[in-house]
C-alpha cells in the first residue's frame, strides 16, 4: 500500500510492490516536489494568460470560440493529470500508469492544445514588438530545423521505441530528474506532432493538405504497434520497479489507446477536407452564377479530390 496520501516524487521509484488501486489513493495520492511544484504554477500561469488574452479579445468586441477555450485548458489539465496527480505517482510502481502518463503527455494534452490556438491568440493580443519577435522566432531557420518532418518523426515515433526498448527506461526512473526531463521532451515532440495536425494555428511554410495528414497518421499505425507488440511479448520486465505482468499489460494499453486516438484524430482532419471542397464548390458556383470564366485548377492537395488526384499521380 502507499506509504501516505501524498509521496514525495523522489520517493515513489524504488518500492517494488504495486499499491492497490482505489478511488482514495486515485484521488489523493498526489506526486510533489519541486518539479511538481513548478509545473503547478507554470500550468497555472499559462491558464490565467489564455483566459485574460480572450477577456482583452472580447473587450474590444473581437469574438473568440468558447470551444477553442474548453480545448485548451483541458490540455493543460491533462498535463497536470500526467505529472502531477496519483498517475505520476502509480508510474512509479506499474508500468500500465506509465503508459497512462506517457499517453496523457503524447495523444491527449497536446492535440487539445492545438485545438485552442493559444499562437493566434497571442498573435492578437501581443504589442506589435513582441508580435514582431514572435513571428520571427516562428519563421527562424533554427525552428525550421526543428519543425522539420524527419526531426519531428525521431521525436515522436522513433523516440518511443529507444525510450522502451532499452535500458533508457528503468534508469530514468531510477533518476528522476532525468525522468522529469524526459517526459517534458516527449510533451514537446508530442506537441510539434499535432500542431500541424489539427491544430487551427497558423504554420510558418503553410499546412500540410487534409490527405497528407491522414498518412501522417497512418504510418503511425504500424509503428505503434510494433512497440505495442514488442512490449507484450517481453520475456523480462522493462524496468526493475516493475513486474513483467505489468509490462505486458502497459503494452496492450498503449496498443489499444494509440489507435484509438489515431481514429478519434482522424474525424477533425476528415471534416476540414469535407470543409475545404465545400468552400471550393460554393466559389466555383459563384463564379459561374457571375459569368466569371472559372480559375484553374487547384494544385494538388487544396482539396480532398486535388489531394487523391495527386495520390493517383504519385
Amino acid at each position: 500500500m502507499l506509504a501516505s496520501t501524498i509521496l514525495p516524487a523522489a520517493t515513489v521509484v524504488h518500492m517494488g510492490r504495486e499499491p492497490a488501486v482505489d478511488l482514495r489513493h486515485l484521488l489523493l495520492a498526489w506526486s510533489w516536489g519541486p518539479f511538481t511544484v513548478g509545473v503547478d504554477v507554470v500550468l497555472v500561469a499559462v491558464a490565467a494568460w489564455y483566459v485574460r488574452a480572450v477577456d482583452r479579445l472580447d473587450a474590444r468586441g473581437r469574438t473568440w470560440s468558447p470551444w477553442r477555450t474548453v480545448a485548451f485548458l483541458a490540455g493543460l489539465a491533462s498535463v497536470w493529470v500526467a505529472l502531477c496527480s496519483s498517475v505520476a505517482t502509480y508510474a512509479g510502481y506499474t508500468f500500465v500508469a506509465h503508459i497512462v502518463q506517457h499517453l496523457m503527455l503524447m495523444v491527449v494534452a497536446p492535440p487539445l492544445g492545438a485545438l485552442g490556438a493559444p499562437m493566434t491568440l497571442l498573435l492578437q493580443t501581443s504589442p506589435r514588438r513582441r508580435k514582431t519577435l514572435l513571428l520571427g522566432a516562428l519563421h527562424s531557420r533554427a525552428f525550421a530545423v526543428v519543425r522539420h518532418p524527419v526531426t519531428v518523426f525521431f521525436l515522436y515515433y522513433l523516440s518511443m521505441y529507444a525510450f522502451f526498448l532499452s535500458p533508457a527506461l528503468g534508469y530514468a526512473m531510477a533518476h528522476m530528474w532525468l525522468m522529469d526531463l524526459i517526459n517534458l521532451g516527449f510533451l514537446f515532440g508530442a506537441t510539434l506532432f499535432w500542431w500541424p495536425m489539427v491544430g487551427v494555428d497558423p504554420i510558418p511554410g503553410g499546412r500540410p493538405s487534409p490527405g497528407l495528414r491522414f498518412i501522417n497518421l497512418g504510418i503511425g499505425v504500424p509503428l505503434e504497434s510494433f512497440l505495442s507488440i514488442a512490449i507484450m511479448y517481453q520475456r523480462t520486465t522493462l524496468a526493475p520497479m516493475y513486474t513483467l505482468a505489468s509490462s505486458h499489460h502497459g503494452g496492450a494499453v498503449l496498443w489499444v489507446a494509440s489507435e484509438l486516438a489515431t481514429v478519434v484524430a482522424g474525424v477533425p482532419i476528415y471534416l476540414e477536407w469535407v470543409r475545404s471542397d465545400a468552400r471550393l464548390a460554393r466559389r466555383l458556383d459563384a463564379r459561374l452564377d457571375s459569368g466569371e470564366a472559372l480559375p484553374a485548377p487547384p494544385p494538388a492537395g487544396a482539396g480532398m479530390a486535388a489531394t487523391l488526384r495527386s495520390l493517383r499521380r504519385g
